[in-house]
């Protein structure tokens, strides 16, 4: 007999089981409705990409592309990577299939896994779960401030109170290019060793996003964007705090803020929630005006976010809340016996046309045992079908929260428990 292997998940990717999961749920379609509720479409994309995508799309000098991607060459010598964010694949998928040839802006939401290799901590996993949208092809302060809102409601309507949005400017191109001397010119006096050098040399910014305290610390007078702004980066930063401003949404600007990625222009934001200790971010995004036209599109401008799932479950934690999870059924079935076995098996597939959720106490159970079952299932209702009162024709109905209990004519048993739970008939 061949030795019995116990096999384990892959090194910091979840699984989401049972009664977790549940909450999993419930805050990814809670982020997902915020966007619903602006008007934003769903795109489904694929898990892997051509390698470029990213690496044009993302930015060679990023730690994404640098060091977190899952590369590998497929059978047709291809080489592919698990996306590890979705703002590049959401562009190509635009323009493949010619979105921004229509009525702009572009307005989508998606939902799924991401992937980067980095070493796992609480909350923040090898496959990673985002939220995000993406608004397309119109450059408005009132669409940044929208997608800010989006965010920041999503959020709240969890019940999330505790967090901060940071936000700032991170200049076009009237005033890009001078900066990127200037901060050359300051970081090229410092000690740093060659491969920051280097990353300086590639993308400065990327080095004001050094987590290292020696390189902090050497940067501290470092020129920043905001102190550098174009008239017109200027004016377009002041319209999108004033929007802001108008919908209610607090903020503070943090001058420093560079995000991770390199395609990030004008407004730039990130959700900051200090009870998750150094790893504080729970979801971010930002402008990025040439991105398009970098691969292969329209120059057409955008703005977007990614928020994350596992890291607003922990701050929701932090803050000592749990989401109002739905319970898995509305109904439980008890028989007492394979005859009412058969006619409960009916009367949940009855129900469930009608959109109730229905359960059953399968397999051989005492009476008792059935019951506690139904109570762990978080059900509103019991149905206790025995051999008696299949005779009768009736079954017993049970309030699971009273304990109080009614008998219902069989035949009637359906309209009877859509009354109850107040769903409409068909």
């Amino acid at each position: 007999m061949a030795d019995r292997v116990a096999f384990v998940g892959p090194k910091g990717i979840p699984d989401y089981v049972p009664p977790q999961s549940a909450e999993f749920v419930t805050v990814r379609d809670g982020l997902t409705h915020a966007a619903r509720l602006a008007g934003y479409s769903h795109i489904e994309l694929p898990v892997v990409e051509d390698t470029r995508l990213f690496a044009r799309g993302v930015g060679e000098s990023t730690d994404v592309v640098s060091k977190e991607m899952y590369t590998f060459t497929d059978h047709g010598d291809r080489t592919l990577t698990l996306r590890p964010e979705g703002t590049a694949g959401v562009m190509r998928a635009v323009i493949e299939h010619g979105l921004d040839r229509g009525p702009l802006p572009v307005k989508l939401s998606y939902a799924g896994p991401f992937f980067r290799y980095e070493r796992p901590q609480a909350g923040r996993y090898r496959q990673l779960q985002q939220v995000g949208l993406e608004a397309i092809g119109v450059d408005d302060p009132a669409l940044d401030a929208e997608v800010i809102a989006v965010a920041d409601a999503g959020f709240r309507a969890l019940g999330l109170e505790d967090f901060r949005l940071e936000v700032t400017s991170l200049g076009d191109d009237t005033c890009r290019p001078h900066y990127r001397e200037l901060l050359q010119d300051y970081l090229f006096t410092l000690p740093l060793d060659d491969q920051t050098r280097r990353r300086a040399e590639i993308n400065p910014l990327r080095v004001l996003d050094d987590k290292r305290p020696e390189v902090r610390e050497m940067t501290t007078g470092a020129p920043l964007m905001l102190d550098h702004l174009s008239p017109t980066a200027q004016a377009h930063f002041d319209k999108v705090l004033d929007h802001l401003g108008a919908l209610g949404v607090p903020y503070v600007i943090n001058a420093r803020m560079v995000r991770g990625l390199d395609y990030y222009t004008k407004t730039t934001f990130e959700f900051v929630h200090d009870g998750l200790g150094a790893q504080s971010g729970i979801g971010g995004g930002g402008r990025y005006d040439g991105l398009m036209a970098q691969l292969g599109g329209q120059p057409l401008s955008g703005i977007g976010f990614g928020l994350g799932v596992d890291r607003t479950i922990l701050a929701l934690a932090a803050e000592g809340k749990t989401t109002n999870s739905a319970p898995r059924c509305d109904v439980f079935a008890v028989p007492l016996g394979d005859d009412a076995k058969a006619t409960l098996v009916v009367i949940a597939q009855q129900l469930r046309a009608h959109g109730i959720r229905v359960d059953l106490a399968y397999g051989t159970r005492t009476a008792k045992s059935a019951l506690k079952a139904a109570d762990r299932s978080g059900a509103a209702l019991a149905l206790v079908l025995g051999d008696r009162d299949l005779a009768n024709g009736t079954l017993e109905v049970k309030t699971l929260a009273t304990g109080n209990q009614q008998t219902v004519a069989i035949h009637d048993s359906a309209t009877h428990i859509r009354t109850a739970l107040a769903v409409p008939a068909n």
